[in-house]
């Protein structure tokens, strides 16, 4: 009996501790990186977006969408100043990322994301704006397309999720994403590990390029290693094979223009895997592969990315021409 007690006290000393450390992890996190942004509520839901550009309706709409972890920040390092001249850019943080909420607690599938970021930008004035997605976010953009085709003007695509793969999901995903052992461990993550954990797996995803100078610091890791977020992105992560392969036999009905920029070096996202058979299957579809450039050409090969973007605009007829 007394040996029970002792373990029983260990055990809520150290579930005590988890939760203190966890929560005080999280409160430096969104101290250190606060929104910069404005929210606007669609359905019930905030959410998070950060508005660059002319507001006189001079120039194209242009949503960001950022991938998996991530947030509005990797956007607006230097990819959304560099176009807010030529567009008003909105930059979206994705539900249960960044700062907006989450969307449910079960993960929230590409087409409900979909129909979330379009709600938030229709409300921020952005009626049928040029839509960009990077990696997972390029699946939520493929979504939007196929799913709510009179909401957008033109597709961009930067090393997007298309196609379905036959690659396990790693295993970090599987255990927070695991029913019972999701939430067990999420506590723990918060709590013990380090936000030095987070900005190392982001330079591995930049390889075989170099982060920019200042960007892990400005990215806000420690907002990937909340509960809720750690979460939420293993659930979507989780869902997003079954739903990918249940969408990607649309994309041939979209309408509007799609530009596809990928990297020859991306092993996160496969240029062989993704791009190209999205290319061959939309009608139109101009892919712009990048030799030697990994999983993040909207840092490693801005004007490339601007380039696409621009060449998206023109063919919906957004751009004054001559």
């Amino acid at each position: 009996m007394k040996l029970t007690l002792i373990a029983l006290l260990c055990v809520a000393g150290l579930t005590a501790l988890t939760l203190w450390k966890a929560r005080a992890h999280e409160a430096r996190a969104e101290a250190e990186w606060p929104p910069r942004g404005q929210f606007v509520t669609v359905e019930g839901t905030r959410v998070h977006a950060v508005v660059m550009g002319p507001e006189d309706g001079s120039v194209p709409d242009l949503v960001l969408i950022h991938g998996a972890s991530g947030n509005t920040r990797d956007m607006t390092f230097d990819l959304a100043p560099a176009l807010a001249g030529a567009y008003r850019v909105i930059v979206l943080d994705r539900p249960g990322l960044g700062h907006t909420e989450r969307v449910g607690d079960g993960g929230a599938t590409i087409t409900e994301q979909a129909a979330l970021l379009q709600g938030a930008a229709a409300a921020l004035g952005a009626a049928r704006p040029v839509v960009l997605g990077h990696s997972y976010g390029g699946a939520v953009a493929l979504a939007w397309a196929v799913t709510r085709p009179d909401s957008l003007s033109a597709l961009v695509q930067v090393a997007g999720a298309a196609k379905p793969w036959d690659s396990a999901l790693p295993m970090l995903y599987q255990v927070l994403s695991h029913p019972v052992l999701g939430p067990l461990a999420a506590p723990l993550i918060t709590a013990f590990v380090p936000d030095s954990y987070v900005q190392n797996a982001v330079a591995e995803i930049f390889a075989p390029q170099e982060p920019p100078e200042g960007y892990l610091s400005y990215v806000g890791p420690g907002l990937t290693l909340r509960r809720d977020t750690l979460r939420e992105n293993a659930l979507q992560r989780a869902g997003l094979l079954a739903q990918i392969a249940a969408l990607h036999d649309r994309y041939d009905g979209i309408g509007v223009p799609v530009e596809i920029v990928h990297g020859t070096a991306d092993t996160t996202v496969g240029l062989s895997i993704h791009a190209r058979p999205l290319a061959d299957q939309v009608t139109g579809a101009d892919l712009t592969a990048l030799d030697g450039i990994g999983h993040m050409p909207h840092h490693a090969a801005p004007d490339a990315v601007i380039a696409a973007i621009h060449r998206a605009a023109d063919r919906a007829g957004l751009r004054p021409q001559g």
